[in-house]
């Protein structure tokens, strides 16, 4: 079977965070299904300049043009992007370079059985369009906010609602978006829930005797409870939430991963609420760094407004670590124990009391490993390769 999965949320070697959940999934359906043969064509925006005072656009620049990944061909195509026009013009100018890269391919000898898709806005409706000129069946996954943010707007919803009609089969992260699917007129035996798995060899486990070797390995304090805030530094994540929080559980620090345009917001945020030396920001860090400060901490927050299906929170459980997590889209199917953690409603002195609950925990760090063992990989990739081999027979 040869998949072409496309996706602008993929990875790469300037920025190899960006849509890591995309690769994390093929690289398990290769590991379970060697039998499958994947060509990625992931593009990214067009620009002239490399410099850093560009910002992300200057890292578009520095993108290769294609690069090999974990056992898979990765293309890099550039599209362009128009500031201000960008929503409505970009699905065309995306559809125009994925042509010109698969005809490329093409020419090379390659040949594919079906389209393996990843988010629905610009990305589906531009493959909706190559799928057909290609004769090529395809699906498309939703992931968050292409199914429960975008579709605010007439015309993209539009062309998504086209795209669950006229694709070959959708599948979403999480149960909440295939209900919302159906509510944009999928059809039911066309959506399937996909729900991602946890990497539980990367994220290893950390007891209480490895908390304290970590704690002393990053430098921080063993005699302070340690909570982690791991995303984009935007307000839809919510850290503002957390950090506020912060100041209502006494002896509490914070460590805060990733970066993003409010962190001199969230900075000032800190200084009037007077947490400096309560608080660390981390920049952003790798999936290994970052188990280890999983493994570290007594509680991970997510205080996110809108997720699909949120990965760092199995992934702080695989490390022994409960969560906090906003009652929010998918975040209920994933923290469904006790031993998970807790759900909470979107303000501070609600986090702020489940941090406290975590802290004095009456389970141990094993029994929430042992409930993120269940969302380990293979059943997803089973399901995956249940659907695209009845694609590829059809």
């Amino acid at each position: 079977m040869k998949l072409l999965t496309i996706s602008t949320l993929f990875p790469n070697s300037i920025d190899p965070k960006h849509g890591v959940f995309v690769e994390t999934r093929l690289k398990h359906l290769k590991k379970h299904y060697p039998d499958v043969d994947i060509t990625v064509v992931a593009p990214v925006p067009w620009f002239p300049f490399t410099s850093d005072v560009f910002g992300q656009y200057g890292v578009y620049a520095k993108v290769p043009k294609h690069e090999a990944r974990n056992g898979f061909m990765v293309y890099h195509p550039r599209f362009l992007v128009v500031p201000k026009l960008g929503m409505t013009l970009t699905p065309k100018t995306l559809a125009y370079s994925l042509e010109k890269q698969i005809q490329r391919l093409i020419a090379q000898g390659h040949h594919f059985d079906a389209i393996d898709g990843h988010y629905f806005y610009p990305d589906g409706v531009a493959i909706e369009q190559v799928a057909k000129k290609f004769n090529l069946p395809f699906t498309v996954t939703a992931r968050g906010t292409d199914i429960n943010l975008i579709p605010q707007y007439e015309l993209p919803k539009r062309q998504i609602q086209q795209v669950l009609q006229n694709s070959d089969h959708n599948m979403a992260v999480c149960e909440a978006l295939r209900q919302e699917m159906l509510n944009l007129g999928a059809e039911p035996e066309k959506v399937s829930t996909l729900r991602n798995g946890v990497d539980l060899e990367l994220f290893t486990f950390s007891d209480e005797q490895r908390q304290i070797a970590l704690r002393a390995k990053l430098d921080l304090p063993q005699d302070k409870p340690i909570i982690i805030s791991v995303g984009w530094l935007i307000e839809r994540k919510g850290h503002h939430f957390v950090i506020e929080a912060l100041a209502k559980v006494p002896n509490a620090v914070l460590l805060i991963a990733g970066n993003g345009p409010e962190e001199q917001k969230l900075k000032q945020r800190v200084n009037k609420l007077r947490l400096n030396d309560r608080v660390t920001f981390l920049g952003q860090q790798p999936q290994s760094t970052l188990c280890e400060y999983y493994g570290a901490a007594n509680a991970l927050v997510l205080a996110s407004s809108r997720e699909g299906w949120a990965n760092v929170l199995l992934e702080a459980m695989a490390c022994g670590t409960p969560v906090v997590a906003t009652k929010i889209w998918g975040s209920p199917e994933v923290v469904r124990h006790p031993h998970a953690g807790q759900l909470v409603e979107r303000n501070a002195e609600q986090i702020a009391q489940a941090i406290t609950q975590l802290i004095n925990k009456p389970f141990s760090r094993l029994e929430t490993r042992q409930y993120a063992e269940q969302f380990d990989w293979q059943s997803t990739s089973d399901k995956q390769y249940q659907v695209f081999s009845e694609l590829v027979k059809g």
